[in-house]
């Protein structure tokens, strides 16, 4: 029975999943062993139940984002933070030493060449500090780099796949 496999993609550059596609014809042997119920590869608009592994790029830098993570968690058997985004904040966290408003005049003010001004619908309220998922929910395994290599993507989703710890990754974080 094929195991069910999601991908997420909070705040960060969409280096990670880039990286997952990398692998290559390697994704033709994975889709034997899993069926991909969410990403941004489907179109699927709520995250399922009963998820085996999930992989999770980016950062919780807004308040839909700390929901979806919540959920996520709840629903994922294991869930892996992939790249550094997800890990430390990385570059999405360089707005921690800004308030929101001033992220906000900034990107939609200062640096607008039109439709100058802060939009009051359709924006998540962004958080006080964006913050690593390990901080927001438990996480199972890591998998660092920006982004992560293919090889190393593939050799941690077989090893779980396996049934088995992946050594290569770090399982030293957690909530």
């Amino acid at each position: 029975m094929k195991q069910r496999l999601a991908t997420v993609w909070l705040g960060g550059c969409s280096g990670c999943h880039m990286s997952l596609l990398d692998m290559d014809e390697r994704l033709l042997d994975l889709s034997d062993r899993v069926d991909l119920v969410y990403g941004p590869l489907t179109d699927i608009k709520t995250f399922p139940e009963n998820v085996d592994i999930t992989l999770v790029e980016g950062a919780v830098d807004n308040v839909d984002n700390e929901e979806k993570i919540r959920l996520i968690r709840e629903r994922t058997k294991i869930l892996v933070s992939l790249g550094d985004c997800a890990i430390t904040g990385n570059v999405p966290s360089m707005r921690n030493q800004f308030t929101n408003d001033d992220v906000l005049q900034k990107a939609y003010v200062e640096q607008a060449t039109q439709d100058k001004g802060i939009p009051k619908e359709n924006v998540p309220t962004l958080l006080t500090h964006v913050r690593p998922i390990h901080s927001v929910v438990k996480v199972d395994f890591f998998i660092q780099g920006c982004p992560p290599p293919a090889d190393v993507i593939h050799f941690a989703l077989t090893e779980l796949l396996e049934g088995r710890r992946p050594e290569l990754v770090t399982t030293r974080f957690g909530k």
